[in-house]
This record gives C-alpha cells, structure tokens and sequence, in this order.
C-alpha cells in the first residue's frame, strides 16, 4: 500500500516509527482522509487532478523492511514487460550501497561514465543519443539512507553538462533539481530518518508504503501457518499490543511468525508461556535459528559476538550496509564468508548481494541488528557497557530506542535460557551495570516532571521498564512519582498498555491525570491494571463511551481500590448504560471513592 501525502515533519516521523500496532491503522486511515490520496506502483508518476503536468521527482519512503527495493524490483520488472510507464524509453537503476563502492575507486567522473559503470552496453555513442531526449529517461535511486554522503542542495556548483566530471554525490543533486539533463525524471527511495536533506520545493510527489493493514495482517498469518494455527498465532499477537505494534511490516511479520510457530508446534516450548515482550521473541527467534545450525561452527559464541560487533557499530554510525572487504574484514568475519556458518545461520539473518565485484551483506531487518548488537554486551566481557550506556544518555535522536529495549529485556536472564544453553552464560555484570542505569534514568526523569515538560520521556523509559518485567525494579524507580499527566496528548494501546502495567507495578499513592486525551475501549483496558492502585484519577473531557465504563467499573470495585476521588467532567458519550455500570460500582462495598466530579 502506497500513499501519497504530505511530507511528514521529524517529529511525526519519529513518531510514526515507535507507536504503531492497532491505532496505527486508524491514526493512518484519518490522516489518509484528511491529507493523503491512496495510489499504486504504476500511479507514482501519473499526473494528479487539476494539475497540467506529470510529477517528475518523486520520492518514496518507508521504515526499514517494509518493502522499499521490493516495490523498485516489480517497478522495473512491471516497465520491463510493457506494463507501465512506456514514455520511458530508459530507465537507470542506482543503488546507493553500489555508488558506495564505485566511490572508493573514482571519486569523480562525469554522468556517462556512471551510467557505463552499471551498464557496460552503453559504451558507445547511443549513450550520448540517449540523454540527447531526457524527457524519456527515468532515473530510479534506491536506498538514500545507505548512501555514506549528505546530499547538498545549497551549494552553488552544480553539474549542468553529462560530460563533465563533478562528485557523485553532486551529480545525483543536479538530478534532483534538474540543472543536469532537465526533463528527466527521478525516483529516490528512502527510509523516513535520512529525508532530511531533500530540498521540498524539488520533489513534486512524496509517498510512503504504509505496509499491511490489519486484514492484510492477519491474511500473512494464515499463509505463513496452516489455517487452525494461523488463527491461533494470530488471536494471540492481536491480544499483545507490545508484538502486535510490529504487524504493520513484512519483516516484522516474518520474524513473529517464525518465532511463534516453534512455540505453537514444538513440545519442548509448550510448557513455556508464550512470549511477553519483543526482547523475549527475539530471544525465541535467534535461538531456534542457532539450534537448527548449531553444528555449523566451531565457536559459535566467538562468532556471534564479532556478528554482534559489527551490528552495534552499524547501529552508532547509522550502518545498514557491510562490505567485505570493509567490515566484514574488519571485524573478523571474512573467514566465515566461505563457511558452512555462513550458509547456514547467517544467511537466516544476513542478506547477501553480489555488488560490482564485492558482496555487502544487510540483516534481514534493522531490529536484528539491533538486538545482536545488544547480546554482544552480554556476551563479550571484554566489552565496555559503561562506554555504551554513556552513548544512550547522549543520544537525542531516538536512534537507540529499540536497542536500549533489548538491552533492558535482555537483563531477564531466566528469559534467555534458551539463548544461554547455547551459546554459554550471559555476563551478569553487564545486567547489573543496565538496571542501575536504567533506574537512575527513571528517577531523574521523574525528577524532570516537576520542572520540565518530560511526560513523553519518561514514557520511553517505561517501554524499557516494561521490557524488564521487574517489578521491583519498578517500584524502587518511581517510588517518588506522585503525579504522572498525559493532558492533551495522543496515546496508542501500546502506550496504556505499558502505563497500565508499569503504573500497576508501582505501589498505590499516585494521581493519574489523563483529561482531554481521547481514550478508546481498548485504552481504558490496558490502562485499567493501574486505576484502582492509584488515589486521584481524573478523565476529564477524555471523550469515555458506555464501553469505557465497563473497566473503570471494575477499578471502582476491585478488592484492593485505593481510589478515592474520580474525575469524569465533560463525558457526555458515557450513555445510560455507561452511567448504570459506574453506579453500580460506587454501591459496591469495596469501593473507596470520596469524591466524584
């Protein structure tokens, strides 16, 4: 699913990348509405209404594994069969992680010669014919977010002539902005985070493939298992708002499905509960990977750690893309490139591509990267975690966040047994040195609310938290959090799905002010663990239903209540039902409430 919008700003984008799962679909549908228009593969450089012109610089963006060179593939597979797009009589293909390599070898050059570099037919004059009619020819650049260089849009230099010799990086630029061969046409895919650069007023259209809508998700997991268990595995993601959030990438479907399927078919995994928490599927995942080539390798410990390695170098330089002879080489693994190791394990988590005359290798998704990365802190005593958590508090960006999750997560050692019978102890130090990390992030940010506006910090902090399932952890870390206010703010069943659980974990006390944020059915359910352990609870104009009413009904009344004063001003949806089931509970004898606004 493609849709044409708006370009998103950084903080959106930032949003979009965290908080997805079932309000995904809805917040994507009201904005589709609103600012968006729904368009296909062969409708990127279709003319939109009421304007004159096709789009002649378009970009398509989307996070990491939601099909980005998928859709450049069927592009040109679609143009090559005389599907679509005939008014172009060529299309170029470039990949970034490709102009990487030709740019070790020949920093500048002129367009022709690029385009022989990829397409040695070319060598002759036809070439020169070819960009005589740019009006016919589409340029497609795949992956900018590989791409080792920034593009520039304000500088003054630009190349106007094929022929003449600029940087690489220029000559893409005066592409974009055609001041190079004026009339043709341009396709850039990107993730969100490396749009940046783009100069706005350039790009004629921007698009973003959205991935699987939740009928989309459920049929993958149909596909993926035999019906029966595919419904079962389903049911059981869609009731785990923390796994589910992922559903909306192919990817993440891929890895959930793959774990699942060992918990839901194997004998040895059913006496286990299903997993919690997203470090607890990967856990599952790389697991049952290793044990089905565990005797592919002679030190499966040392090779995972050098794979581990290479994962967080390429996770603090923003490194999706490893060359042999770069990284590969220089962390040890050129001698596994030709190993039954490789063919084995690391091809179920590294994507190898011959690239001119190299190999780059990408893992399957950036989640895995990051949670290799963070077992190699748990699995190299060498390895300086201090120096490391040193970069999380620096880091503003957000570019961290999944990491510090599986960092968190990966501090529940009986959680990792099955990663721990294979490849050896994990470091408890390492674990000791996280949680006393994270409790002081979590006490300073608590801190933080009584002078500053932090409320989304502490949020992400609680994600963390959740991923511990360390309940005394939690209490010792907001044990001074008297009041903790979402007004006005938008929460996903993700977001009350932590709260409640965090919140519930943290001994009675707090106030809890949550007014003018729209709380559905589904939010007041994961939130409802956490209202009957707190004393003040104001909803406030929070837009409740007869529905909202049944879980706060049960905090009202539930044995251990110690809620004493309710807010529920300006609710005017409550219905008579709604009000019927809120009256019932204030009659019930363990109900504790004072006062009720």
């Amino acid at each position: 699913m493609i849709i044409n919008q708006y370009r998103r700003t950084r903080g959106e984008t930032h949003h979009e990348l965290l908080e997805t799962g079932k309000k995904h679909a809805k917040l994507l549908e009201s904005r589709t509405q609103e600012k968006c228009e729904r368009i296909w593969i062969n409708q990127l450089f279709r003319r939109s209404p009421g304007r004159d012109e096709h789009p002649r610089i378009v970009v398509v963006s989307g996070v990491a594994g939601i099909g980005k060179t998928t859709m450049v593939q069927k592009f040109m597979f679609d143009w090559v069969r005389d599907l679509h797009y005939q008014r172009f009589a060529f299309v170029f293909l470039f990949k970034f992680r490709e102009l990487n390599l030709i740019e070790e070898e020949e920093a500048t050059m002129p367009l022709t010669r690029l385009i022989v570099k990829l397409n040695k037919h070319l060598n002759d004059p036809r070439l020169r014919e070819i960009l005589k009619r740019p009006e016919s020819v589409l340029f497609v650049f795949d992956g900018l977010d590989e791409y080792k260089h920034r593009l520039d849009f304000t500088q003054k230099r630009l190349c106007s002539n094929p022929e003449d010799v600029f940087p690489i990086p220029v000559i893409v630029t005066s592409l974009i902005t055609q001041t190079l061969l004026k009339g043709c046409s341009v396709l850039i895919t990107s993730r969100p985070t490396a749009l940046e650069p783009l100069d706005t007023d350039r790009v004629d259209r921007y698009a973003e493939i959205l991935g699987f809508f939740p009928e989309q998700r459920k049929r993958y997991f149909m596909r993926f298992f035999d019906s029966p268990l595919g419904t079962k595995a389903f049911e059981y993601v869609q009731q785990n708002d923390i796994i589910y959030t992922m559903c909306y990438n192919p990817s993440y479907c891929w890895i959930i499905c793959s774990a699942l399927r060992s918990h839901f078919t194997a004998e040895e995994w059913k006496q286990r509960h299903a997993p919690k928490t997203i470090t607890e599927l990967y856990v599952i995942f790389i697991a049952n990977i290793l044990t089905n080539h565990k005797r592919e390798a002679d030190d499966t410990r040392g090779n995972l750690v050098k794979i581990g390695k290479m994962a967080y170098h390429g996770v603090k330089n923003r490194t999706l893309v490893f060359y042999d002879k770069f990284e590969m080489s220089t962390f040890g693994l050129a001698s596994l490139q030709s190993s039954p190791f490789l063919s084995g394990f690391m091809r179920e988590i590294l994507q190898r591509e011959s690239c001119l005359e190299h190999t780059t290798y990408t893992f399957f998704h950036l989640t895995i990267q990051e949670f290799l990365a963070a077992c190699y802190y748990f699995l190299d005593p060498s390895a300086d975690v201090s120096e490391m958590l040193g970069n999380l508090d620096s880091c503003t960006d957000g570019s961290f966040e999944i990491l510090t999750r599986f960092l968190a997560g990966l501090c529940r050692f009986p959680m990792t047994e099955p990663l721990q019978s294979i490849l050896g102890q994990f470091e408890t130090q390492t674990g000791h040195k996280v949680l006393g990390w994270l409790k002081k992030r979590t006490e300073q940010a608590v801190k933080d609310l009584q002078n500053k506006n932090k409320t989304k910090e502490l949020l992400h902090i609680f994600q963390w938290l959740y991923e511990t399932q360390n309940a005394l952890l939690i209490r010792d870390s907001i044990r001074e959090l008297t009041k903790l206010e979402f007004t006005n703010t938008t929460l996903s069943p993700l977001d009350c799905a932590v709260l409640g659980y965090v919140l519930s974990q943290g001994g009675a006390g707090k106030e809890i002010a949550l007014s003018k944020t729209h709380l559905t059915k589904e939010c007041m359910n994961r939130l409802s663990p956490a209202f009957h352990r707190c004393h003040t609870l104001r909803l406030w104009r929070c837009r409740l239903t007869s529905r909202c009413c049944e879980d706060l009904a049960s905090a009202l009344c539930t044995n251990h209540s110690t809620l004493t004063e309710l807010d529920l001003r300006a609710n005017d949806q409550l219905g008579n039902s709604g009000v019927r089931l809120l009256c019932a509970a204030l009659k019930d004898p363990n109900c504790k409430l004072q006062t009720l606004w």
